[in-house]
């Protein structure tokens, strides 16, 4: 079962690290403001997406430690965080005019 699971959060996790650069790389060249926002807020959500599946790995795919334990909740808690903040900003990005 741990491998089943291993074998679908391991590509979840590849998809939004390279999502996340992609985004990254898009926002640092774009010349307009609200394209360079809407691509960072899409970096951020790929990011909140990639940490909050790290901390999934932590949490159920290691041994019951307490270390694990608390860095998995770290991770789970800063990619909560990440997704929110990009969810927001994108929608205030998507509102402003050109």
């Amino acid at each position: 079962m741990d491998q089943l699971i291993q074998w679908l959060l391991a590509p979840g996790i590849l998809i939004s690290l390279v999502f996340s650069v992609i985004f990254s790389f898009k926002s640092r060249r774009s010349a307009d403001a609200r394209m360079r926002g809407i691509y960072a807020a899409r970096m951020n959500i790929c990011m909140g997406i990639m940490l909050l599946i790290i901390a999934l790995v932590q949490l159920f795919l290691s041994a019951e430690s307490t270390l694990r334990i608390v860095i998995g909740a770290l991770f789970m808690v800063l990619g909560v965080f990440n997704l929110f903040a990009g969810l927001r900003n994108l929608s205030l990005y998507r509102t402003m005019k050109s």
